[in-house]
């Protein structure tokens, strides 16, 4: 069992699987590679001159990556509650089971229905429906939690990135029983 699964690996899924997988949490994420970013050209991402969307998605994937994240291209169908965590069912057929699940799956909303999460109106543009989720990310489903465009955030990547790294934050402290602070310092 995974301690954390990410359903998703735009900014806000790579950055929360960044947080978690630094953290040494055993950390999935599942991803459809249908992000919306891979769509975008961006200009307005702190620290970030300018890129393609694209690039900054295989970015924060290889920054999950490198500190032991688990990034395997399927498609999350149905969660399910179980003894100590959630079950993930897959358009593969595989299973997977984790103690916390974070769902970043941007405008994709089809896990939610299958999962009975509750949601609400969108307030973006063109976005009808986000994740009903409290002001940490946790969802209607215990164990399972929100974060970026899914759970009602602005589209922007800097936005979305740093609620996913946010609700990351969140579910390591929860895991932890303390408050967990990721915080680096440079090199001499």
């Amino acid at each position: 069992m995974y301690e954390i699964a990410i359903i998703g690996a735009g900014p806000a899924g790579a950055s929360a699987a960044l947080f978690t997988a630094k953290a040494g949490k055993s950390t999935l994420v599942l991803d459809n590679n249908q992000s919306m970013t891979k769509r975008a050209w961006v200009e307005n991402h702190y620290g970030v001159m300018e890129t393609t969307g694209p690039n900054l998605v295989e970015t924060g994937k290889q920054q999950a990556a490198k500190f032991g994240a688990e990034i395997m291209e399927e498609q999350a169908t149905r969660l399910e509650p179980i003894d100590g965590g959630v079950l993930i069912h897959t358009d593969t057929g595989e299973n997977y089971e984790a103690q916390h699940v974070i769902i970043a799956t941007g405008i994709a909303q089809d896990l939610l229905e299958t999962s009975g999460i509750m949601t609400r109106p969108g307030t973006e543009p063109r976005i009808k429906t986000v994740i009903d989720c409290d002001p940490l990310g946790r969802t209607s489903m215990e164990r399972v939690w929100a974060a970026g465009t899914a759970a009602g955030m602005s589209v922007h990547t800097i936005i979305t990135a740093g609620d996913g790294a946010k609700v990351a934050i969140n579910v390591i402290s929860e895991l932890n029983g303390a408050r967990y602070v990721d915080h680096d310092v440079l090199k001499s």
